[in-house]
């Protein structure tokens, strides 16, 4: 299934783009996306470590929430030092 990410300020500056379109398999979780999103950039990995996240809009703070395929998640690293 097909993910878009969106990052933010430095979950951005780590990632390189604004977006992507994450492959994932089906019934994977937003824990699954997050290892798969770090696997390959050790700095993106350590920003999202301190990141929230956005499924379709809504705060989630539960890594095993299951996503499914169209769904957008934006990575929201602390802003202002929060």
């Amino acid at each position: 299934m097909r993910i878009c990410v969106r990052f933010f300020a430095a979950a951005q500056a780590a990632a390189g783009v604004e977006q992507s379109v994450v492959e994932l398999t089906d019934k994977a979780t937003l824990a699954d996306l997050e290892i798969q999103l770090g696997q390959s950039n050790p700095q993106l990995a350590e920003v999202l470590e301190r990141c929230s996240y956005l499924h379709e809009s809504v705060a989630v703070r539960d890594r095993s929430r299951v996503l499914s395929s169209g769904d957008t998640v934006d990575v929201l690293p602390p802003f202002a030092g929060g």
